[in-house]
């Protein structure tokens, strides 16, 4: 039986962690790298780091971060955002990174995945999806990947401005931009789409949970797990420790990815496998 990661995720702007409730109203969380030093210390299977303010301008100071967490932690991280090119992703895994997440630029040139998993490899490449039920009514904020200012709308087909409701079969719509941008696009089409391009991962997120503590979007995430044959690590709502084993069990997921209750000390990683292991699965020691 696989063993369920957990993963922490570290949302970081203007070099600090923060995180929100559906992508916005950030608060302070503390300094990466020393979040990441004490996830380590607690066992940890891996971390993200998801750059919410990424753009070509702080590129550097991204590379900088990835090779101090390098020097801190001796489990594989992520790090995402601003992510464009073949050479930015050269920069975060020649400073220490062992994988790169891609999103909206990845949804604007589908080829991006193409291009990374050919160079580095599909294992380095996750790409991670932003997901939201399919509603008539399109959010006023949310900055994760805020700066991933590539054009979005024509990734799939060229026509996703044009789509509606009636076009997203699965009922969940992808969002890019930091959740600033609906796309037209069906979450499960593209996550099928982005494996078939080399994706080695996906990591997806629930807009409507995120910070809301209500748990994950199970059958979102359980509506990916069935169409892909690459690891998920579902994303979004986690409140306790109780709601990560229904993410694997009901969702499917492969891992289970959480802040809030990590950053500000609800619970530590060891009460997380416990919760898992008590639920039945299996866990790598903490």
């Amino acid at each position: 039986m696989r063993a369920i990661r957990v993963i922490p995720c570290l949302d970081v702007a203007e070099g600090r962690v923060v995180k929100g409730v559906n992508f916005v109203d950030l608060r302070d969380a503390g300094d990466p790298v020393k979040l990441a030093a004490e996830y380590d210390r607690q066992g940890a299977d891996e971390l993200v780091f998801l750059d919410i303010g990424a753009s070509h301008e702080n590129r550097d100071t991204t590379v900088a971060m990835a090779a101090a967490v390098a020097e801190e932690v001796f489990i594989p991280f992520t790090i995402g955002g601003g992510v464009r090119t073949v050479d930015d992703a050269r920069s975060l895994l020649r400073a220490g990174a062992d994988k790169v997440s891609v999103n909206s630029a990845a949804v604007a040139r589908p080829e991006l995945i193409a291009e990374i998993a050919r160079e580095f490899g599909s294992q380095c490449c996750v790409v991670a999806i932003d997901g939201r039920r399919v509603s008539t009514e399109r959010p006023e904020g949310g900055l994760r990947d805020e700066a991933d200012t590539a054009r979005t709308g024509n990734g799939l087909d060229g026509q996703a401005e044009s789509r509606d409701a009636s076009d997203i079969p699965s009922g969940f719509e992808v969002y890019t931009h930091g959740g600033r941008t609906p796309t037209g696009i069906d979450v499960v089409e593209w996550a099928r789409r982005a494996v078939d391009l080399g994706a080695g991962e996906i990591l997806l997120t629930s807009m409507d949970r995120d910070g809301t503590g209500d748990g994950f979007d199970h059958e979102m995430t359980r509506a990916v797990t069935d169409a892909v044959s690459v690891p998920v690590i579902a994303s979004g709502g986690v409140g306790g420790v109780g709601d990560l084993a229904p993410g694997v069990v009901k969702g499917g997921a492969d891992a289970v990815l959480a802040a809030t209750i990590f950053h500000f000390g609800q619970a530590t990683i060891a009460d997380a496998k416990d919760a898992l292991s008590s639920a039945g699965l299996t866990v790598r020691p903490a």
